[in-house]
Order: C-alpha cells, then sequence, then structure tokens
C-alpha cells in the first residue's frame, strides 16, 4: 500500500468548487486547504505508484486546478525492506572493532561543511 500527499494549486476564487470535488471524490482524500493562496492538501492511497498516479492526473483534470505536486509519498514494501535491512546490518560497522586499523584510516563522512565549497 502506498500513500502520497498532493498540494493541489488554483486560484482563491476557485479553491470551494475544488475541495468540493476533492470531499466528493472517490480518488482523494481531502485534508487542508488555505483559499489565502491558493492551496489545497489531499493524499491518495494506491497498491502501487501507478494507482496514485492514475488519481494524480484525476486531480489535475478537475477544473480550474493549475497544478497538483505530490508532495510526501510512504510505501509499506520499501518500508519493510529498509526495516530488514536494519535489522540484518551489524549496529557498528566492522571496520570500528578491527583494532588494526589506524584512527587516521577511517574517513568521518557525517561533516558536509568540509564537502560543500
Amino acid at each position: 500500500m502506498n500513500i502520497s500527499s498532493i498540494v493541489i494549486q488554483a486560484k482563491s476564487c476557485h479553491i470551494d468548487e475544488i475541495v468540493e470535488i476533492c470531499k466528493n471524490s472517490d480518488f482523494c482524500d481531502y485534508h487542508f486547504h488555505d483559499k489565502a493562496i491558493g492551496k489545497i492538501v489531499v493524499t491518495v492511497e494506491g497498491d502501487g505508484i501507478d494507482e496514485e498516479m492514475q488519481k494524480m492526473k484525476k486531480i489535475e483534470k478537475i477544473p480550474h486546478v493549475i497544478c497538483a505536486d505530490m508532495m510526501m509519498a510512504y510505501s509499506e514494501d520499501e518500508l519493510d525492506i529498509e526495516r530488514e535491512k536494519l535489522n540484518t546490518s551489524p549496529v557498528v560497522p566492522q571496520m570500528l572493532n578491527d583494532e588494526n586499523i589506524n584512527l587516521k584510516d577511517i574517513v568521518y563522512r557525517g561533516d558536509l561543511k568540509k564537502k560543500i565549497n
């Protein structure tokens, strides 16, 4: 199961009309809107990205929608894969337990300040 949030952009004068369509649709769930800035937040669900994209295309076809952009996505299958990786990987990297490695040879990559000029 995938769940994604979509931000719909429209002119303020059309927000109420689009919100009603979203509330009554079978392809998205309405959550919030801000008429002053012309944005509506909805979510779509699907068995995969293809189904979510079909639903997003339906949203884009709603009259007066300027654009609909996927903002955040959750994929149950991908989360399960990443959890399994965490569960099967060592807590401490093997290199850090090796007493024969000189500490000067360990490259720390957590400091982005030195990588970005």
